[in-house]
């Protein structure tokens, strides 16, 4: 079997066609890997626009609880104030 190879490749048009499929095979696999990265890299830009709008609503709400009345007579005070 093995000598039914190497005798195919001691061809010179054999090589030639070998060698060009591995090139084929070398550029497919290289724009595979490529396109592949390229989703990852979406969904890591994904996920920190995700994380990043996450922040922003988080920190709204530590502010709105940094507002908040302390006690009833807190909140008395503010709505006697006209201060909602």
């Amino acid at each position: 079997m093995w000598g039914l190879v190497a005798g195919v490749l001691n061809r010179p048009w054999a090589r030639r066609v070998a060698s060009i499929a591995l090139v084929a095979l070398t550029v497919s696999l290289f724009l595979l890997n490529l396109r592949r990265a390229g989703e990852r890299a979406g969904r890591a830009a994904e996920r920190l626009e995700t994380l990043e709008r996450q922040n922003v609503i988080h920190r709204q709400m530590l502010e709105a609880a940094a507002r908040r009345p302390r006690s009833r007579d807190d909140l008395l005070d503010r709505l006697r104030g006209g201060g909602f």
